[in-house]
């Protein structure tokens, strides 16, 4: 394993990849900009080494967007693959690099749209391939290269890819944005979306309200049984993000619309929100209760091979510098999240240290791209190595 630093060449590169990238505003709702920022991905995979399993034409019009999946042949060929896998979809609209989040420098910081989240996990990627084809090495173990264009949605067309690869997989590293102090990511929230409806009876708020049965009264004894469902002390909470309800002020109100943020850390608990938020029933007389979604990305809960994945990243980050590397958790779900849900071990957030995802704030740290580039090529060079 060479830990040798590496060279202002190779960062300049990747920062001139993580640039193009950037320019490229690819928000999940614009399926022929996230098209377009593929194929440049691919491209430069394709350089690196990678076979590439999915084609892009040269005008890049490919709608829907593909997942880009690409091939790495391993020193060892036979055993199961390790897969790598980030997302070149962002949050920020087309016009956002032209207006409140320029690409810019600002004290070895890169500003950027999607440049935390995660356009630099990728680029990072890229040179830790040609960090390892430089020296004449592969990685431990074939590597599946999974780059999804709708992650930052719920990844409803590239769910069903993820899994399947997870089931044949012996590991998975993920490129998302790591921890604050730059550590990974082993235990990430699932996440759940409720539509809830309570439809009562409408009239005359003045000449006959007896008549009536108020959607949004019964709120008054709805919400708080639907708030009393999370448990913070496990890791659940319940957000009442909107309510629409109601057509005029003098008419007893028919129906009234929420929907619900639920955040839970295990599978037990994913289970417990969608049976007992689907109890709830009615709240009030003549007033009727619907509900509709659920938890629609699992949690990501620590296992002990994906510990032993964490063990190995500490291991390679102690040669290159950093002692004490290790993993945390967040409220946030990412690609890992179905991954895991599949049986496959995760290590998240090995992407690039930064600040401001979703914000227009959103930066890097560019003193941290080049431990990056060699920590990313010795781990894959190491990873399943010994198995």
């Amino acid at each position: 394993m060479d830990v040798n630093n590496v060279n202002e060449a190779e960062i300049r590169e990747v920062r001139t990849l993580l640039e193009t990238l950037v320019r490229i505003e690819s928000p999940s709702s614009d399926p022929a900009a996230v098209t377009l920022a593929l194929g440049v991905l691919a491209d430069a995979l394709e350089d690196a080494g990678a076979e590439l399993e999915v084609d892009f034409p040269p005008d890049r019009k490919v709608v829907p967007p593909p997942t880009l999946v690409a091939r790495v042949p391993g020193a060892n060929p036979s055993a199961p693959p390790l897969l790598v896998v980030g997302h070149l979809d962002t949050v920020h609209r087309v016009g956002t690099l032209i207006g409140p989040l320029p690409l810019r420098e600002e004290g070895r910081r890169l500003f950027g749209p999607g440049v935390y989240d995660m356009k630099a996990g990728l680029a990072v990627l890229v040179g830790a391939l040609n960090r390892l084809r430089a020296r004449g090495e592969r990685p431990a173990r074939t590597l599946r290269i999974l780059v999804t264009p709708d992650e930052e949605i719920g990844a409803p067309s590239s769910r069903g890819l993820l899994e399947e690869e997870a089931r044949q997989a012996f590991g998975a590293l993920v490129l998302e944005p790591p921890m604050p102090g730059g550590h990974a990511k082993i235990r990430r929230k699932g996440v759940g979306q409720f539509r809830i409806t309570l439809t009562g009876v409408p009239a005359h708020s003045g000449i006959e309200p007896e008549r009536g049965a108020s959607a949004i009264h019964a709120l008054g004894t709805f919400l708080p049984r639907l708030l009393a469902l999370a448990a913070p002390e496990r890791g659940t909470t319940l957000n009442v993000g909107t309510v629409r309800g109601g057509t005029a002020v003098n008419v007893v109100a028919e129906e009234v619309h929420l929907v619900v943020d639920v955040r839970i850390s295990t599978s037990e608990e994913a289970e417990r929100i969608e049976s007992e938020v689907a109890a709830l029933g009615s709240p009030a007389p003549r007033v009727a209760f619907r509900v509709e979604g659920g938890i629609g990305r699992p949690p990501l809960e620590p296992t002990p091979r994906s510990r032993e994945l964490l063990a190995v990243a500490a291991e390679v980050a102690a040669l290159h510098g950093r002692p004490g590397f290790d993993g945390g958790a967040t409220g946030g779900g990412s690609d890992g999240n179905f991954l895991a849900a599949a049986g496959c071990p995760v290590l998240d957030g090995l992407g690039v240290n930064g600040d401001g995802a979703h914000t227009h704030e959103e930066h890097i740290q560019l003193e941290d791209l080049g431990w990056r580039i060699g920590f990313l090529a010795d781990l894959l060079a190491r990873v399943g190595s010994e198995s």
